[in-house]
């Protein structure tokens, strides 16, 4: 599976979500093959498709797509059982991953 952490510099929440990542493919067995990818420009985001920072995508595909059609530099919100906050939990994505290893 290829994992794709898309992020901008100035988003304060890309490393936990990046910390989480590490521990949901650690607790998985799975190895920690994750890619930054910098989006620097509106442009970037646009051509990316990026829906905001940080945003996870596995073989292309968002773990958690929303509906969006501006694309641009921000950052992204996640509902979480600790209500919205600027990364996804372990817990949410140790569920995405296992729900794409099958």
């Amino acid at each position: 599976m290829k994992l794709e952490l898309l992020y901008f510099e100035d988003c304060p929440s890309w490393q936990a979500a990046l910390d989480n990542l590490k521990s949901a493919l650690s607790a998985l067995g799975q190895p920690d093959g994750v890619r930054l990818v910098r989006v620097e420009t509106d442009e970037q985001a646009q051509a990316a498709r990026f829906p905001g920072s940080p945003t996870i995508r596995a073989d292309g595909n968002d773990l958690f797509p929303v509906p969006h059609e501006d694309y641009a530099l921000g950052c992204r919100v996640y509902m979480t059982p600790e209500g919205m906050r600027g990364w996804p939990t372990e817990a949410m994505l140790r569920a995405a991953l296992e729900d794409r290893l099958g």
